[in-house]
């Protein structure tokens, strides 16, 4: 019976002192990270670390961390931040991230994100690098407000992103419920009023290789790069509109992508009308891409939905026979 005793009291100081290392090493790294990045010329500040969670978790909440990359312009401010692992194994990270309001600037535009249990779990891999194995991202009901205008929100937001065999490559599965777009959006967009205030499906499902894998210098230093893009699904639905996308894409050192995607499109009229509403058509150009997608909606028999490439070629897109301008930079800032 002493001797049981004896073990047990021996085991509890073990699991005490284990802890407090383990937890004094963490905060040290976090301190010693917000530092590195000041020395890099970031603006990296927290006013306060305290570390919770004894015996079995390592919850370190950040209060007020302010994150901003001149180099890029980004920057990223919140009341606070929990970094939650066991205390066995700090690879296994969640990130949880308050309900208050969080600020996301690039150059002078700010996206203010309000969220319900917002976390972000993480694999890593051991070793320094800190490769990431898994990152899952959920959180319950969202809204993001741009420059103080209320823009979207959704009842839900879902997104996984797994390692494949090659390091650098990752499944990417992301799916948003009950998107709802805002009065002023709709407005903007010339919504019709006979279509849902929400959208029933976002989604999308894809693989990306990437030209380095993601870890710790993916956000001290640079970004990994897309380089190949396989998308197996890309849906969205709005009332009677919907959109699908499959297809894939090669992208260069300069972002520029080549290849096809295969769209299928449902009530496309519709689509141009609030394209043009947007100012991303002109008037007469939208009148000139709706007589011809009127004759290859024609073909097929409906003259509601379209199938139709849309090709990514010299620096250039069109969608079927239409050039429509030059291709996007896929570029991860």
């Amino acid at each position: 019976m002493i001797r049981g005793t004896k073990i047990a009291f021996l085991a509890a100081i073990a699991l005490t002192l284990y802890w407090l290392i383990a937890s004094w090493g963490v905060r040290q790294g976090v301190s010693a990270w917000f530092a590195e990045q000041r020395r890099q010329g970031w603006q990296a500040e927290f006013a306060n670390l305290e570390t919770t969670g004894f015996p079995l978790e390592l919850r370190n909440r950040i209060t007020a961390p302010v994150l901003a990359d001149p180099g890029t312009g980004t920057a990223w401010r919140a009341e606070w931040l929990e970094l939650i692992s066991p205390a066995i194994w700090p690879g296994d990270l969640t990130l949880a991230f308050p309900s208050t309001p969080q600020r996301v600037s690039y150059l002078d535009q700010t996206v203010v994100l309000q969220a319900e249990a917002l976390e972000a779990s993480l694999q890593l891999a051991p070793g320094l690098a800190l490769q990431l194995e898994h990152l899952g991202v959920s959180s319950a009901a969202w809204q993001l407000d741009l420059d103080k205008t209320p823009w979207l929100e959704g009842h839900a937001l879902d997104l996984e992103m797994r390692q494949q065999g090659d390091p650098a490559s990752y499944a990417i599965t992301a799916e948003a419920s009950g998107v709802l777009p805002s009065a002023v959006l709709r407005q903007q967009l010339a919504a019709a009023d006979g279509l849902p205030q929400r959208l029933d499906t976002v989604a999308v499902d894809m693989d990306v290789q990437f030209d380095t894998a993601w870890d710790r210098k993916a956000l001290e230093l640079r970004r990994p790069q897309p380089r190949n893009l396989a998308l197996h699904l890309a849906e969205a639905r709005w009332g009677p509109m919907r959109i699908k996308a499959t297809g894939g894409l090669r992208i260069d050192e300069t972002g520029i992508p080549e290849g096809d995607i295969a769209l299928q499109i449902e009530n496309w009229q519709e689509i141009l009308h609030m394209a043009e509403a947007a100012q991303l058509l002109g008037p007469q150009t939208r009148a000139g891409v709706e007589r011809v997608l009127r004759v290859f909606a024609g073909l097929g028999g409906n003259h509601r939905d379209l199938d139709l490439p849309l090709t990514f070629k010299s620096g250039y897109v069109a969608l079927g026979p239409l050039p429509i301008g030059p291709a996007p930079r896929l570029v991860l800032r």
